[in-house]
């Protein structure tokens, strides 16, 4: 190989690497990640537009995992934990005739990211059950009544936006006399999004390059002779 195929890999090779690398998407926090029972988990906030509970709005609390309502939920783990809308973990709700909807946020920031590379994949559980929405866009749906006896999978990989992105945990809390709780659970298996690690080389910095380029052909070509 010459001379000049080798310096032109190279430059190439500095040239891409220098441009982007693979990193995890920040601020995707499973539910209750790091934070003890009775803990407000700042990542996640929740505003209950309809139901009993229409105008209660807050971040969730973490759950002890012992007393109601479990055993009927998912156990919690190392991993996470379900978040419930009050400090008291054995409050109920809608327990009239009108079903509760509970809307939680997560939002993470794609700044100096490039979007379009973006993707994630996870699981959630509620009480009772509905809808995962990125930047308004439905991808996941939990249709079972008791969604929170087993796990519901959502995943993206378009429809993200430069800068801060929103997911959205549209839970449904049917109404039921008696006791009748309602809660949030998540976790986050994956995540991929391209990061620019330094600026693109100015057009002079191009034109260097390809100058010295020309200049080590024309000394390969003088030694072929």
């Amino acid at each position: 190989m010459t001379l000049l195929a080798r310096t032109s890999i190279a430059v190439a090779a500095a040239l891409v690497s220098g441009l982007a690398s693979a990193a995890t998407i920040g601020g995707l926090v499973n539910t209750g990640s790091g934070l003890g029972a009775g803990s407000a988990d700042g990542h996640y906030s929740f505003a209950a537009i309809a139901g009993d509970s229409t105008g209660l709005s807050g971040h969730g609390y973490v759950t002890n995992g012992n007393d109601a309502p479990f055993p009927n939920w998912i156990a919690n783990s190392a991993t996470s934990s379900w978040l419930v809308p009050t400090a008291t973990q054995s409050d109920v709700f809608d327990t009239g005739s009108t079903a509760g909807v509970f809307k939680w946020t997560l939002t993470f920031d794609l700044t100096g990211f490039n979007a379009s590379t973006a993707s994630f994949t996870g699981r959630w559980s509620a009480d009772n059950n509905g809808t995962v929405l990125l930047n308004g866009n439905v991808i996941s749906t939990m249709g079972a009544e008791k969604g929170y006896l087993d796990w519901t999978t959502f995943a993206a990989s378009s429809g993200f936006v430069a800068g801060v992105n929103t997911l959205e945990f549209i839970v449904n809390n049917t109404a039921t006399a008696g006791y009748n709780f309602t809660g949030l659970r998540t976790e986050f298996l994956s995540s991929n999004v391209t990061a620019l690690t330094s600026a693109v080389p100015e057009p002079e910095t191009y034109a260097l390059m390809l100058a010295g380029l020309g200049a080590l052909g024309f000394i390969a070509r003088r030694r072929r002779r």
